[in-house]
């Protein structure tokens, strides 16, 4: 004990960052606990529990979003992974800002049409029982085995990194046990406590007041470190970033990428492994980002508990403009602590305490050395808000799917509501202990963390992509082709990562989803079991077909001109990307486009099938264009969004 309170006493940390950290605990799970009571001394029933009774405004939704996605994957790994490579890694969050405007016209408004709880629902509904009840295992998996552990470890170890408890242990009744896994136990209890007994209202409501904390604090501790580290420059915050900015950009770091939100292969293979330079715009991160935003349960669900269509809708535009955000709270740190690294006898006058062994440890550590008393304690709080808002929000979705789709499915169809409940709490505790004992062994070695779960969350969205996005949009989407794409998926990736290491996997996703989107379609045109359908109405017919052909020419557009220019490359012996044009396209991954081609031109198979077919899936969802309609307000805000996005990649291409 003595060694943990002399860590604590040189971890920089005073009295009153741990009171600010203390009472932000203290006031969220009484939040929580005050949210999780029965009103009127009613029991909740199953849609109050795992949708919040429908009760979700814009706000709610927005917040919740954004608080269930930020975490120590963003925190710590993508902190991390900036460290090393840069701030390309802020292409996933720009581009899911475009991701959510594109769920919220499109997607969400089908899924809400349905009224249903979970994904796997979906499937049931719209193809068979057998491809929900493969879906709601594989996610149960997924936030078990993947996302639950890498928050909490990714949240461990920055606490542990912070307060400088690296490798430090208790003894418990005879058993050695490490300050790491007592920090996740803790995390989980926190969480537990109000999630599991509350649902998804008090996960919600209480995520309005954690984003508060992770945004707002986040930004702080940016703008302060900045500003520590401008002291000893002789400047202010602003202009130690231009600082920054002009010694990472010029002289001998001119090829260097970490100010670069497109990277080229000949400048840093390493970091183009990790986000292919052109295909983080227009390649296999849309893969992930519709997969997560679209079709991932403890993302989704929140959006499934608004008031209705309008309050997902502007709640989605909300995330969006708040998702811009995160790059500067969780890509800067890290990027600032590559710079202080490159020479640290600039600030040898702050007596530096730790080090950075690995990338993830980067965020912690310019936590502990550049943020003031009373900002420290702040920033801490963000921090942890962001690692219990996402704990709960997938404890509350894990309890969901089991809870919907497995055991009022096939154990007890009869269940009541208070059953149901019940059952919900017991599944997420179990979650919990399972979580706890896995997390050692599958995180214990990596350095990067968030490359961990980009990668093997990449597993699955190509067929996710593939079954959910045709199934709701396409009326010829037939069970057969859903089944077999579910049961090639995984083994699909898991192929073309053994035969293609070295290729990139985003480029390895995209290269799944066209076989598997071809396939897709393939089988539903062969499929027999379809029935007559009246075809659309006349302006139905002429709004899709625009569409269709204007898709479909992008399609080809997009295929015919990335052969040409990866055709061309590949006839130059001697490859000179910075004098050369087509050596250049080559070097940021243009390849990318033939991905992008193909996810465009699909969209003009359905379009064309839906308004011309006569036939359809017997189990095919009724085709609705007012669904995509939306207000002006929606508009300006996607506008918005565009332009920002925009305007980054133009300054920092």
């Amino acid at each position: 004990m003595n060694s943990i309170s002399e860590a604590l006493a040189s971890s920089g940390f005073k009295t009153i960052d741990f009171v600010i950290l203390v009472c932000y605990l203290i006031l969220l799970v009484s939040l929580g606990l005050f949210l999780s009571r029965n009103k009127d001394g009613k029991e909740k029933s199953a849609n109050d529990y795992f949708l919040a009774g429908n009760t979700l405004t814009w706000w709610a939704v927005g917040a919740s979003l954004i608080a269930a996605n930020i975490s120590a994957e963003q925190f710590i790994g993508m902190s991390g992974t900036g460290f090393r490579d840069g701030i390309a890694i802020a292409a996933y969050e720009v581009m899911a800002a475009i991701t959510l405007v594109v769920i919220g016209k499109f997607l969400l408004p089908v899924m809400l049409d349905r009224k249903i709880f979970t994904i796997p629902q979906f499937l049931r509904e719209r193809y068979n029982d057998g491809v929900g009840l493969a879906f709601s295992i594989l996610w149960l998996f997924l936030y078990v085995f993947v996302n639950l552990t890498s928050v909490a470890w990714l949240g461990a170890l920055a606490i542990e990194q912070i307060l400088g408890l690296q490798g430090l242990a208790v003894s418990i009744f005879g058993f050695e046990i490490s300050i790491r896994m007592l920090i996740i136990l803790g995390l989980f209890i926190v969480a537990g406590v109000y999630s599991i007994y509350g649902g998804l209202a008090s996960v919600a409501w209480t995520d309005v007041m954690q984003v508060t904390f992770l945004v707002g604090g986040g930004l702080i501790t940016a703008y302060v470190a900045l500003k520590e580290m401008g002291g000893i420059m002789g400047t202010d915050a602003f202009g130690a970033l231009g600082q920054v900015y002009h010694d990472m950009t010029t002289g001998a770091h001119a090829q260097d990428v970490h100010f670069h939100l497109v990277i080229q292969e000949s400048h840093n293979a390493s970091a183009f492994a990790n986000v292919p330079g052109i295909a983080a715009v227009v390649g296999g991160v849309w893969l992930t980002n519709l997969g997560y935003w679209g079709f991932n349960q403890y993302i989704i669900q929140k959006g499934l508990a608004a008031k209705n269509v309008d309050e997902a809708k502007k709640g989605l535009i909300f995330a969006g403009f708040l998702k811009i955000l995160i790059p500067f709270i969780v890509v800067l740190p890290g990027i600032c602590a590559y710079y202080i690294m490159q020479d640290p006898s600039k600030f040898a006058s702050m007596n530096l305490a730790g080090n950075i062994n690995v990338a993830d440890d980067a965020y912690p550590w310019l936590i502990r050395n550049f943020t003031p008393t009373g900002i420290k304690g702040l920033s801490f709080a963000a921090l942890t808000a962001a690692i219990i808002s996402s704990l709960a929000s997938m404890f509350n979705s894990t309890s969901t799917l089991f809870t919907m789709d497995i055991y009022k499915k096939y154990i007890n169809k009869s269940a009541s509501d208070k059953q149901l409940v019940n059952t919900g709490r017991i599944v997420a505790v179990s979650a919990l202990v399972i979580a706890l004992v896995a997390v050692k062994p599958l995180l214990g070695g990596l350095d990067q963390a968030f490359q961990y779960i980009q990668e093997y969350s990449g597993f699955i969205y190509p067929g996710i992509i593939t079954v959910f996005g045709l199934g709701l949009l396409w009326k010829r989407a037939s069970s057969t082709a859903a089944v077999w794409t579910a049961i090639l998926t995984i083994p699909m990736g898991v192929i073309f990562k053994v035969a293609f290491p070295d290729v990139a996997f985003q480029f390895r996703a995209g290269y799944i989803f066209i076989i598997l989107v071809s396939f897709f379609i393939l089988v539903s045109y062969l499929d027999k079991k379809y029935v007559s359908v009246e075809q659309p109405t006349q302006a139905d017919q002429q709004k899709m077909m625009l569409w269709a052909k204007v898709l479909g020419c992008l399609g080809i557009l997009f295929i015919v001109v990335a052969f040409i220019v990866v055709g061309i490359g590949s006839t130059h012996a001697v490859k000179d990307p910075d004098n050369n044009f087509i050596d250049y396209l080559n070097d940021i991954g243009f390849q990318a486009f033939i991905f992008f081609g193909v996810l465009v031109g699909c969209n003009a198979v359905w379009l064309w099938s839906n308004a011309k077919d006569k036939v359809q899936d017997t189990k095919a969802l009724p085709i609705n264009l007012n669904l995509f309609s939306t207000t002006r307000g929606y508009t300006y805000g996607t506008i918005g969004i565009a332009a920002i996005t925009f305007l980054l990649y133009a300054i920092l291409w």
